[in-house]
């Protein structure tokens, strides 16, 4: 099981990113867009430089929603590897079966 604040930090992380969304859509169009005069675009570079970082939607990670786990992580399931195989060996997840040969 992950640290419970590692947990909560990513989806903090991901809220944050959700709020903030539209408005660093709307900086980044205004500071790559070359018929926006310089001093614009300078600007919204500044105000997106200044952004808290966690507002970046990829500082957040996929987790296992069960334990946590950061890595092994399949995006289908929600799951990590190793929880995966404790279901299917269950046959808890339809169409999924050990393999064996």
């Amino acid at each position: 099981m992950a640290k419970l604040s590692s947990v909560l930090k990513n989806e903090r992380r991901k809220a944050m990113a959700e709020k903030f969304g539209r408005y660093r859509t709307e900086l980044r169009k205004k500071a790559n867009n070359p018929n926006v005069p310089e001093e614009e675009r300078a600007a919204a570079r500044l105000k997106l430089a200044k952004l808290p970082r966690d507002t970046s939607p990829i500082r957040s990670t996929v987790r296992c929603s069960l334990t946590g786990r950061p890595r092994g992580t399949f995006r289908k399931f929600g799951l990590g590897r190793t929880k995966i195989r404790e279901i299917a060996m269950r046959g808890e997840i339809p169409g999924m079966t050990k393999a064996s040969w």
